[in-house]
């Protein structure tokens, strides 16, 4: 059996080398290394993925981010509604602009933001709602634009975790994550489901006005060469990053369902276990499966999170890597506490905290493998 990884980088590769060694090598031999035409090719051709008008590919998903707020105008201290449960990127990035992080719980079963939280977080105050789609499917979309029309806000998507989800309206509408929202944003870091080999990220809308704007504030504010008319950022994605995702591309479907398969049977080996609670399902959206991610039931009288941490430790001795996504929820990081928070205040995603495990999801996982992670934590958990 080959050795179990969270992801496999290296058989991926293997399977399609001839690609990427080839669209490396002409970026060398074209030495455009910067703001290549291998970019825009893969800005073009990704946004014709999508369905989006514009694709503005940068440096890495924080810069997406950070690029996505400035070119929204807002002021500092105005507030900015993420969810608590997530990576830090959201709330870093509002920090560091100056705005206000206000942190929401989220749903216990689909891990994303809850609605019913962004409504009572609403404030004068409020300019933005950034929904993350966490772990590889959309939040509750239709609701969220609602609020947002509703208040006069903004919406920026973190789809970092879920490109190639998409999400069903009411009308059946379909739309891809981050491709809903005024701007969506996107990370191409090597783990993810379209990953490049250092790092890199992009903006997507279909506003022309704020398209142009993410790409003058991307290029160090500047719409005539050494004319800055405003405050921005230097970041991009580099020629060979784009060479290597230009040919990740065409197999992102297949990647997708692969994901999806190891996913089911998962879901199969391990429904109705006591101690195993399986990713919940919006029924609005697809799930690429970015992570999947249990919850874990400990028997009477354990800790929650002790009774994980020892089930993980279990794996690792077996030879099973698994991961935690996230142990320590926004509102009690030491950089983020805040007199209006307290512990308790957010339980879904204390719980959560406090039970969740990743284990190894990628495109490369075969039944042998699958078939021993699975008795292996059967074994453990029982």
């Amino acid at each position: 059996m080959r050795k179990i990884q969270m992801v496999d980088l290296q058989t991926q590769y293997q399977e399609i080398k001839e690609p990427v060694d080839a669209g490396i090598q002409e970026v060398i031999d074209s030495a455009s290394f910067v703001k290549g035409e291998k970019v825009q090719l893969f800005q073009e051709h990704l946004a014709q993925w999508l369905g989006v008008k514009h694709v503005i590919a940068v440096g890495n998903g924080t810069d997406a981010l950070q690029i996505a707020l400035m070119s929204l105008g807002l002021k500092p201290g105005d507030e900015v509604i993420t969810p608590t449960f997530t990576f830090i990127a959201t709330a870093e990035v509002a920090g560091l602009l100056g705005f206000t992080p206000v942190v929401v719980d989220v749903d216990f079963d689909t891990f994303n933001m809850s609605a019913d939280a962004v409504r009572r977080a609403i404030t004068p105050k409020t300019k933005a709602i950034v929904p993350v789609h966490l772990f590889g499917q959309c939040a509750e979309m239709e609701e969220l634009l609602s609020i947002a029309r509703e208040h006069n806000l903004y919406v920026v998507e973190d789809a970092c975790q879920a490109i190639g989800s998409e999400y069903t309206f009411s009308d059946g509408q379909k739309r891809q994550a981050g491709c809903m929202g005024h701007i969506g944003c996107t990370s191409f870091f090597p783990s993810k489901n379209l990953g490049c080999y250092g790092d890199g990220g992009a903006l997507f809308t279909d506003d022309d006005a704020l398209a142009e704007r993410i790409r003058v504030i991307a290029n160090h504010g500047m719409t005539i060469r050494y004319h800055h008319d405003l405050i921005g950022v230097n970041s991009r994605l580099d020629s060979i990053q784009a060479a290597v995702l230009e040919a990740k591309l065409p197999h992102l479907k297949a990647y997708t369902a692969a994901r999806q398969s190891a996913a089911a049977y998962y879901d199969k080996a391990f429904a109705g276990n006591p101690h195993l609670l399986i990713p919940g399902r919006s029924p609005h959206s697809t799930h690429v499966f970015h992570q999947y991610t249990l919850r874990l039931v400990p028997p009477a009288g354990v800790e929650a999170s002790v009774y994980r941490d020892n089930v993980r430790n279990e794996l690792q001795q077996r030879g099973i890597p698994a991961m935690i996504y996230y142990p320590v929820p926004l509102h009690m990081q030491k950089a983020y506490l805040d007199p209006r928070y307290k512990q308790g205040d957010f339980p879904s995603a204390e719980r959560l905290a406090a039970c969740v495990l990743s284990l190894p999801m990628h495109t490369c996982l075969d039944q042998e493998q699958l078939e021993y992670i699975t008795t292996n934590l059967l074994q453990i958990v029982k």
